[in-house]
């Protein structure tokens, strides 16, 4: 292959890709991580230009680093988060290791309505602080597209003001990030006896205005039995789809109220957490093209037992992704990595699939499956570079960061080049 290139063209040298392309290494529907050995990655602008044979690419003046044949993967995408929220919810987590029950601590003003009123009463400034030191660990060990949810303010005012917080991070950071409205997490405490005016409150006000400020990508129901009914949740989904806005669903997490087969109905990008999902759901979401996203840190902080139902996922040939969930009550954990491995352990997922459910798996879910999560021409620059040679070592050896290099839209934001001396 020829190609022409300009001096403001970048060239990874000499390096080792787990492109995750699944047209790579096909070999009887193993994809093997679409290894290519010893092969350059031609950067030009914020886009992937070219892959090429080491050798195949002619001498230059372009910039040129040498990865010494170390591994380079897509940038990480984590497609389920809570990241912004004021407050912490430690003590609950210790008063309940202690024998306090959920609903005691709820009754006295905790659980998710103590992540409210701290939301409410906090500043703008006071979230995004909080907020930044959160997002900094998770880019620090290369995730480069994250998607973050509101859902702890619970009305107009505070939902706007988380929504607004994620698109001032989205500015100051080297990260692509996919806002969520998820107005329709819980029911506020003032709307505690009537919670269908308060789905009233989210068709009719909240979801409209904050769609005009062009503050969301996706709207995102809580379906359960805790949360809201299938008519309400179908209610949030239509005003949606009224305005073209593509939904997702935290759905079948703690029963099975078929929350998955009316995501599906929708066309909708993705079910999360799913423990409870049967084989009606599975097939249903295996038609539509939706993404199953499991939650294995909420899975283990909960003690939870009842494991999604990945051999039917796969033999359904449902795409799976996996996300840290990352939230104040039930799953505190800001490692994607980590996720990957309890991934493994938890849900029994080969590597692969971990890492396929944090590139191409995670961006379909965030509806960016045709320029995010692969190596591939004319995808986005986003990548790291590790000091290791196989994929697996990313999540087997949790503890320290193997990141040599954080690449964004083809520019180093993050370097560890010193493990060479």
């Amino acid at each position: 292959m020829s190609i022409g290139l300009k001096e403001s063209d970048i060239i990874w040298h000499n390096a080792r890709l787990a492109t995750m392309n699944p047209t790579i290494n096909n070999i009887d529907g193993k994809h093997n991580y679409g290894i290519l050995e010893r092969h350059d990655l031609i950067i030009r602008d914020e886009k992937i230009l070219a892959i090429l044979p080491t050798e195949s690419v002619p001498a230059n003046r372009c910039k040129v680093i040498d990865v010494k044949q170390r591994l380079i993967t897509p940038g990480l995408i984590d497609c389920h988060t809570h990241l912004v929220f004021g407050g912490n919810r430690a003590s609950e987590w210790e008063q309940r290791l202690n024998g306090v029950s959920y609903a005691e601590i709820s009754a006295k003003g905790g659980g998710i309505n103590a992540t409210v009123n701290a939301t409410r009463l906090s500043s703008a400034q006071q979230l995004e602080i909080a907020a930044q030191k959160r997002l900094n660990a998770l880019i620090s060990e290369g995730v480069t597209t994250i998607e973050m949810k509101s859902g702890y303010g619970l009305d107009l005012k505070n939902e706007e003001k988380q929504l607004q917080v994620i698109q001032t991070l989205k500015r100051k950071n080297p990260v692509e990030i996919s806002p969520t409205l998820l107005s329709a997490h819980a029911v506020p405490a003032e709307y505690k006896h009537n919670p269908d005016a308060y789905i009233d409150l989210v068709c009719d006000t909240i979801l409209p205005a904050l769609w005009q400020n062009q503050l969301f990508e996706s709207v995102d129901v809580f379906c359960e039995t805790v949360g809201f009914s299938l008519q309400q949740t179908k209610r949030v989904f239509d005003t949606a789809k009224k305005l073209n806005i593509p939904v997702r669903g935290h759905v079948d997490q703690l029963s099975n109220l078929g929350g998955s087969e009316l995501v599906a109905d929708y066309q909708g990008l993705s079910v999360d957490h799913i423990e409870y999902l049967d084989e009606k759901g599975v097939e249903a979401i295996s038609r539509s093209g939706t993404v199953a996203v499991l939650l294995p840190g909420a899975f283990y902080f909960l003690r939870e037992t009842k494991r999604p139902p990945v051999a039917l996922l796969r033999q359904y040939r449902v795409p799976m992704a996996i996300s840290t969930d990352f939230n104040p009550g039930t799953s505190p954990f800001i490692s994607l990595r980590m996720m990957m491995n309890m991934a493994c352990v938890l849900f029994g997922f080969t590597p692969e699939e971990a890492w396929q459910g944090v590139t191409i798996h995670a961006a379909r879910a965030l509806g960016r499956a045709d320029s995010h999560g692969q190596l591939t021409a004319g995808y986005m620059a986003d990548f790291v570079v590790w000091d290791a040679r196989e994929p697996v070592d990313i999540l087997y050896e949790l503890g320290h960061n193997p990141l040599v290099y954080r690449v964004y839209r083809g520019a180093i934001t993050h370097s560890s080049i010193h493990r060479d001396s």
